[in-house]
């Protein structure tokens, strides 16, 4: 008794799927009437979100109206080939999201920036600025001047030379020393 009723339903399903192929409406709501559930059943398995699971059920039978004319009975039940169309549209849905999710975590770690970063970023830059202030009073006024003029006014050895009125060797020598003083009261090896 329960593999005739299993079969009836299987010629049923087929034949349901194959007046959907031929665009019957009335076939394809039959058709959604008897094998929704089931299909909404599976997806949920996969999916685990009944919102995401409805909308996944909903594009499963929209691909069974568009492609029902692919069915073949010889290989295998309708209800088989409902639920691999099922499946695999769960699983690119799951896919999907994930891709989405991760996509979102990267974008939010690569440009959150908490304001204790900012102000912790800010006091070091202050306090990175401070010692090099500190640090350049402790250069000579001729070392000082020409490493200013170079780094902070964006001058080339050159056009610091004609600035100052000294040769080019000489600046230099000032600046490299000048820069060899910065490091070592830096702490910079």
């Amino acid at each position: 008794m329960v593999r005739s009723a299993r079969d009836a339903e299987a010629a049923d399903l087929t034949g349901l799927l194959a007046r959907t192929a031929e665009g019957d409406t009335a076939a394809f709501a039959e058709l959604y009437d008897k094998t929704s559930s089931r299909v909404y059943g599976m997806v949920l398995r996969v999916i685990r979100d009944s919102g995401f699971a409805e909308e996944t059920t909903q594009e499963v039978f929209l691909q069974v109206w568009r492609t029902a004319d692919k069915f073949d009975p010889t290989k295998g039940s309708a209800v088989s080939w409902l639920m691999v169309l099922a499946q695999r549209r769960a699983i690119d849905r799951v896919r999907t999201e994930q891709s989405n999710s991760d996509r979102e975590v990267t974008y939010e770690v690569n440009n959150h920036r908490d304001e204790f970063d900012q102000v912790t970023e800010e006091v070091w830059r202050r306090i990175e600025q401070q010692a090099v202030l500190d640090c350049l009073d402790r250069l000579t006024d001729a070392q000082r001047e020409a490493v200013a003029l170079a780094y902070y006014g964006g001058l080339s050895y050159r056009e610091t030379a004609v600035s100052l009125g000294v040769a080019l060797p000489t600046v230099k020598s000032r600046i490299r020393d000048g820069l060899i003083r910065l490091r070592a009261c830096l702490g910079v090896i």
